[in-house]
C-alpha cells in the first residue's frame, strides 16, 4: 500500500478541478499545447528572436498540470509546428516559421528551452511551490533560466550557421537582453497567479 500511495501523481491545481483520468489528462496536453499556440501569437516581431507569450504559457502550463503533463503539453505544439502547421510566432517578415524552417529557426532553441521549463515548474508545484508567491516566483524564474539555458546556444549555433557574428557579446544582446524586463513581468504575474488560483479553488472547495 506505501509504494503504491508514494508512487501516486502528487496533485497540481488543475486536480482539485478536474478527476484524474487517462481522457483527462489527453484532454489537457491538448488543451495546454493550443494555449501555447495561442499565446505564441501574442508577439513582438523582432529579429532573430520575437518577444512573445510562449513563456508565460509555458510556465502557466507546466505548473497547472505538472511536470509530465507540462512538458507533454510542450512538447506536442513544438511537434505540430515541426509537422507544419503554423502555430509559431510569426518573425520580422511576418511569416509563421513551420516544419523545417522552424525547426532550423535561430529561436527554435528557446521552444526547445520551454518543455524542459514546463517539466521544471510542473515539478516543483508537485512540491507546492505554486502555492506561496515567492516561491511561485523563484519557480517561474528558474523556468526562464532553463528557457536561455537552451534557447543562447542554439542562437549562437544557428547564427555562426548563417555566417553572421555569434559571439557572446551580440548573442546576449540579441537573445538575453531586450527579453529581461519582459521575463520578470513575466515570472512575476505567473508567481501572482497561481496562489491566487489556488486560494479561489480552496474557497470554492472549502477546504
Amino acid at each position: 500500500m506505501a509504494s503504491s500511495v508514494s508512487a501516486a501523481p502528487r496533485p497540481v491545481i488543475i486536480d482539485r478541478v478536474v478527476p484524474r483520468t487517462l481522457v483527462a489528462d489527453v484532454v489537457l496536453v491538448l488543451a495546454g499545447a493550443a494555449f501555447a499556440a495561442l499565446m505564441a501569437q501574442v508577439v513582438v516581431p523582432m529579429w532573430p528572436v520575437p518577444f512573445t507569450g510562449q513563456t508565460l504559457a509555458a510556465l502557466l502550463v507546466g505548473a497547472s498540470l505538472g511536470w509530465a503533463r507540462g512538458a507533454s503539453a510542450m512538447t506536442v505544439y513544438a511537434l505540430v509546428g515541426i509537422l507544419g502547421a503554423p502555430i509559431s510566432a510569426v518573425n520580422a517578415q511576418g511569416v509563421h516559421p513551420a516544419g523545417t524552417a522552424w525547426l532550423t529557426s535561430p529561436s527554435f532553441g528557446y521552444v526547445v528551452g520551454m518543455i524542459l521549463a514546463a517539466g521544471l515548474t510542473g515539478w516543483l508545484a508537485e512540491r507546492r511551490w505554486d502555492r506561496h508567491v515567492l516561491k511561485a516566483v523563484v519557480a517561474f524564474l528558474a523556468g526562464e533560466v532553463v528557457v536561455y539555458g537552451v534557447g543562447l546556444p542554439w542562437l549562437a549555433a544557428t547564427l555562426g550557421g548563417l555566417g553572421l557574428p555569434n559571439d557572446p557579446g551580440t548573442v546576449l544582446a540579441q537573445g538575453l537582453a531586450p527579453f529581461v524586463v519582459g521575463d520578470l513581468i513575466k515570472a512575476a504575474v505567473a508567481g501572482a497567479l497561481l496562489p491566487a488560483a489556488w486560494l479561489l479553488v480552496r474557497r470554492i472547495k472549502k477546504d
